[in-house]
């Protein structure tokens, strides 16, 4: 049987590279002074990183994607809220309710690759 790595690299990484920006801005309002907000994305990015190990196709190979995918997604929407908040939510100029529309095509994958398995 094929070892895959390259998939699993790729699931690890990918899902590594998709939180990266929660842990680095959590690490920038620890340096401002925003703990709370720094100590919430800390462990935002904690529990992501768990479930990119955790949830991995290859521990679960009879699961489709989109099952696996799901809790990553709740994970997105508590990560965004979590931004919004920390920088003072949409009351800022610079924030408008228009930029979740940007989100969307983060759920592609749903859709072109969530029914497949780990097996097949």
């Amino acid at each position: 049987m094929r070892k895959r790595t390259g998939e699993k690299l790729g699931w690890i990484g990918g899902w590594t590279g998709s939180f990266l920006w929660v842990g680095i801005l959590a690490v920038v309002f620890l340096v401002q002074g925003k703990t709370i907000g720094g100590v919430i994305g800390l462990v935002l990015f904690a529990v992501a990183m768990a479930g990119a190990f955790l949830l991995a196709p290859w521990q679960h190979p009879s699961t489709r994607y989109y099952k696996l995918m799901l809790p990553f997604y709740a994970a997105f929407a508590v990560s965004t809220a979590w931004a919004v908040w920390a920088f003072g939510g949409f009351g800022q100029a610079m924030l408008n309710w228009w930029y979740l529309l940007l989100f969307l095509p983060l759920f592609s994958p749903l859709f072109t690759m969530g029914a497949k398995t780990w097996q097949n």
